[in-house]
C-alpha cells in the first residue's frame, strides 16, 4: 500500500510520536465561515485554547495540492486572506485539489480523513452538517455524516447546524453506526442552542467518559466514529436564542426567493448576520471555544489511557516473559538446573 503524501508539522509530528494528545481543526471556518481578518484571529485564538487545555493543535488544510497537518502561522494567514477563493474541499474533492496543486479548505468529512490517516484520534469544530430540510426528497445529505460511518474519529461539535432536519440526522447517523453522545445533556444540542427537541441516543459527563468511549470504538475496530455533541455554553445561550430567530426568519426568506441547493447556508450565513448585527459571530466563536477546551480534555484523557494501557501491556509482557523461562533461569541461565556455577562449563 502506498503511503498517503501528507505534510505534519514537526510540533505535530513530535506529539504524536510521543503519544502526546493531538486535536484536529479544520481549516473551512477559516475561509468559509468568517470574514477576514476575524477569521485569522480565531484561528489562532482557537489553537491557543488548545495548547492552553494541554494539547497540540492540528489545523488541516491543502496548500498547492499538499495536505499539511498542522500549520504555521503565515500558512494560516495565506488561506485566511484568500477566503472564499480558497476552494472548499470534502473527501470527493481530495483527489482533484491534490492532482491539480490547488489551494483547499477542509470540511468535516476531508479533516476527519485526513486526521485519522495522520493517527490523530479527535476533531474539534463548530457543528457538523446533516440531513437538510426536503432531503428526503432531494437526498441533499452531507457528506460529514458518511464519514462519521466509515472513520474511526471523535468528532467533538456543538451538534447539527438548526437549520438542518435534525431528527433525520439523528437517524442516518445511527443506520452509519455512529456512536452519538451529548455532553452534559440528554438533549441532543442544535449549534446555537442547547434544544433541538430531540433525545441523545447517549451521554456523557466527563471527558473520561468520552474517552473511554473513544477508547471502545478504536479496540472494536468497526470502522465507525463517534460523535460528541456539546451545547451552546449558558452565558451565550441569550445570544443563541436571538441568532435561532434571525435562522428562523431567513430560512422563510431563502423559501420565499427562491433559494435552493448550496446556495442556501452561504445566503442564510450572510443573512444571520445582518440580523444579529455581527452577534451571530461572537456566538459562533465563542462556541468553537468551548468546543476547542472539552476536546482537548477529551484527547488528554484519551492519551492518559491509552499510556495506562501500555503499562499494563508491557507488565503483562514481562511476566510472560518469566514464564516462559521458568525458575531455573536468570542469574543461572546457561548450565543444568541446580548446579553449582563453577561446574557450569563442565557439566
Amino acid at each position: 500500500m502506498v503511503e498517503p503524501r501528507l505534510e505534519i508539522s514537526p510540533e505535530v509530528q513530535a506529539a504524536l510520536s510521543e503519544g502526546r494528545p493531538v486535536v484536529a481543526l479544520e481549516s473551512t471556518i477559516i475561509t468559509h465561515g468568517m470574514p477576514w481578518p476575524d477569521n485569522l484571529s480565531t484561528a489562532l485564538e482557537v489553537e491557543e485554547v488548545v495548547r492552553a487545555s494541554g494539547a497540540v493543535p492540528a489545523t488541516i488544510a491543502i496548500i498547492k495540492g499538499e495536505p499539511h497537518i498542522g500549520m504555521q502561522r503565515e500558512q494560516l494567514e495565506y488561506i485566511a486572506r484568500k477566503g472564499t477563493a480558497v476552494q472548499k474541499v470534502s473527501r470527493r474533492d481530495l483527489p482533484v485539489v491534490m492532482a491539480r496543486q490547488l489551494d483547499g479548505a477542509t470540511t468535516v468529512s476531508a479533516t476527519s480523513a485526513l486526521a485519522a490517516l495522520s493517527g490523530i484520534h479527535v476533531f474539534v469544530t463548530g457543528g457538523i452538517g446533516g440531513v437538510h430540510r426536503g432531503g428526503e426528497v432531494t437526498m441533499d445529505i452531507s457528506a460529514d455524516l458518511t464519514e462519521l460511518g466509515r472513520t474511526p474519529i471523535a468528532v467533538v461539535c456543538a451538534g447539527a447546524k438548526s437549520i438542518l432536519d435534525i431528527p433525520r440526522t439523528l437517524e442516518v447517523l445511527e443506520t452509519l453506526g455512529v456512536a452519538v453522545a451529548s455532553y452534559g445533556t440528554d438533549e441532543f444540542p442544535a449549534f446555537f442552542t442547547p434544544r433541538s427537541g430531540c433525545r441523545s441516543p447517549a451521554r456523557v459527563d466527563s471527558p473520561a467518559e468520552a474517552a473511554a468511549m473513544l477508547d471502545s470504538v478504536q479496540r472494536l475496530g468497526l470502522g465507525s466514529g463517534m460523535l460528541v455533541a456539546v451545547p451552546i455554553p449558558h452565558e451565550q445561550a441569550a445570544e443563541g436564542d436571538e441568532v435561532e430567530t434571525a435562522i428562523r426568519a431567513a430560512l422563510r426568506e431563502a423559501d420565499s426567493r427562491g433559494i435552493r441547493g448550496n446556495e442556501v447556508t452561504p445566503f442564510l450565513l450572510e443573512r444571520v448576520r445582518a440580523l444579529t448585527r455581527g452577534r451571530s459571530l461572537d456566538a459562533n466563536i465563542q462556541l468553537v471555544k468551548n468546543n476547542a477546551r472539552i476536546g482537548s480534555a477529551i484527547a488528554r484523557e484519551y492519551a492518559a489511557q491509552l499510556r495506562v494501557q501500555d503499562r499494563q501491556q508491557a507488565l503483562v509482557l514481562k511476566q510472560q516473559e518469566r514464564l516462559v523461562k521458568g525458575p531455573g533461569t536468570g542469574a543461572r541461565a546457561g548450565g543444568a538446573a541446580g548446579a553449582p556455577p563453577g561446574l557450569r562449563s563442565k557439566l
